[in-house]
């Protein structure tokens, strides 16, 4: 599975702690930036993750910035894009059962790094429930339209 990800200046250190735990589990990573902590703007890495996800070059998404709040509109501007801002594991799971999220978005300076790794397995070990919530998500599909 591929995985892009995807932060700004303020998400890069979670950034790379999710990386390193990423390829020692033998995912394949996508590392659109930042690089460093060099204040940067974080609507160009929503984007270009974003774009990664819908265009099929990762499977899925992670994304960072300092609240999460900024990554995830911008990652939900791309069309294809379920970008879902998750603080707890349990909304990162139903945001792949019930919403076929392809994009988890968390805020580095809202939550720890143990919390957040948790996040990220939920989000990565779910998956779309179809049934009654593909319903749902051809709505939301039609609203792209």
């Amino acid at each position: 599975m591929r995985i892009v990800l995807a932060a700004d200046h303020a998400g890069f250190p979670l950034k790379e702690i999710i990386k390193e735990k990423l390829l020692g589990e033998g995912y394949e990573v996508l590392d659109e930036g930042a690089y460093d902590t060099a204040c940067t703007d974080y609507p160009s890495y929503g984007a270009k993750a974003g774009r990664r996800v819908a265009g099929g070059d990762a499977d899925l998404g992670i994304v960072c910035c300092g609240s999460g709040i900024g990554i995830s509109i911008a990652a939900n501007k791309v069309k294809g894009v379920r970008a879902a801002l998750c603080h707890d594991p349990l909304s990162a799971k139903l945001s792949r059962q019930h919403n076929d999220a392809n994009i988890l978005a968390m805020g580095a300076r809202i939550i720890g790094v143990s919390l957040a790794l948790d996040i990220v397995d939920q989000f990565l070990q779910a998956s779309f429930c179809g049934e009654r919530h593909a319903r749902r998500v051809h709505q939301i599909e039609e609203i792209e339209k």
